[in-house]
């Protein structure tokens, strides 16, 4: 006899099979979103540490032009958009500069890297730093200074090349190379075997008459009611006899050059905004009252410190640091450029990301 099949099971292995291959393909799509995803964040990944590095670009770009204002139009790099790494990439930051007052050695920088996709930013990343250029001389004396108690104020650090002693009000740091017992603000550094910067270098013999250079040869009285907006070259003494005298320096030149002294008469009022280099003193006349030097910028007395102030009713001298108008970049008669900041270096006190 022939045994009938039994079509009770028939078809069973296909639907095994079938079973088989259903699961197969959800494991395999399973792996695939998983692979997919991770791939997903590990571009997510690779953008973000982009844009933090543009980002980082951004803060050490403008730390550069913060240190050397000579190379740019402006009084201080104020930040731009749209700066790139490499030229055609996608990839961009937007800096922001602000200037801290009333300190003008601090700016808070903001930086933002994104890549760009059409007309949208994505994978941004901010951040904000605020930078401290330091040290930042705003006054230099060549000679010991006992500076006087509610009648100098100075905004920024000072060198003294001496002892440094007296009650000014010193808002910034102090280098000496003797002993330091003045009132500081800031650190004290005394005993130093050399200044923290260096010198402008520059002699009123390499200038002569010319675009934004006023030269005079021997001393000079100046009355009242004197606006220069350029460089005042003197070679002998500045005498200042009258009030409201205004000198404000082109971009990269020094404001005010004297060789010998200069000089406050009676009422005898002058501001400098840019750097000012006195070759021996600033002294205030016997008898003088009302007198008031204001320098925004930076001062540097080469060969001495202030004199007869003390004794002088209702004066003040008042220095305030800003490093971008006291920076130079020039070529004197002897043709060889002169490129100086009275900055000499910068930190960031904080940076936070946003």
């Amino acid at each position: 006899m022939i045994k009938k099949k039994n079509k009770k099971h028939r078809g069973a292995a296909l639907l095994v099979v079938l079973f088989i291959v259903m699961a197969i393909t959800i494991l395999a799509y399973g792996f695939m979103t998983r692979s997919d995803v991770e791939l997903a964040c590990g571009q997510n990944m690779a953008l973000r540490t982009a844009a933090d590095y543009l980002a980082e670009s951004g803060l050490q770009h403008a730390r550069g032009l913060i240190l050397n204002p000579q190379d740019v139009g402006t009084e201080y790099w104020t930040g731009a958009a749209g700066q790139q790494l490499i030229i055609g990439s996608s990839d961009y930051y937007d800096v922001t500069v602000t200037r801290l007052d009333p300190c003008t050695c601090n700016y808070q920088i903001t930086s933002e890297g994104y890549r760009q996709k059409g007309t949208e930013k994505i994978g941004r990343s901010s951040l904000t730093g605020e930078l401290r250029l330091d040290p930042c001389i705003a006054l230099w004396t060549g000679t010991s200074w006992n500076s006087e108690s509610g009648k100098t104020t100075v905004s920024g650090d000072v060198y003294c090349n001496g002892d440094l002693s007296g009650g000014a009000a010193i808002n910034g740091d102090a280098f000496a190379s003797g002993s330091i017992t003045a009132t500081v603000l800031g650190a004290k550094n005394p005993n130093l075997s050399g200044p923290p910067i260096a010198l402008p270098g520059l002699s009123t013999s390499d200038f002569s008459m010319g675009a934004n250079v006023y030269y005079y040869d021997g001393d000079v009285n100046m009355p009242s009611d004197v606006h220069i907006n350029g460089m005042l070259v003197v070679s002998g003494n500045l005498k200042v006899q009258g009030t409201n005298n205004v000198i404000t320096a082109a971009k990269n030149f020094p404001a005010l050059l004297v060789g010998g002294e200069l000089i406050m008469e009676d009422g005898g009022t002058i501001e400098v905004n840019g750097l000012a280099q006195i070759g021996q003193w600033i002294s205030v006349k016997n008898g003088a009252e009302n007198v008031h030097v204001t320098v925004n910028g930076a001062l540097f007395i080469l060969n001495g410190s202030v004199a007869g102030l003390a004794s002088s009713a209702g004066s003040t001298l008042n220095v305030t640091a800003v490093p971008d108008k006291a920076a130079i970049q020039v070529v004197p008669q002897s043709g060889t450029l002169v490129r100086w900041s009275p900055a000499a270096g910068a930190f960031f006190r904080s940076i936070r990301r946003q």
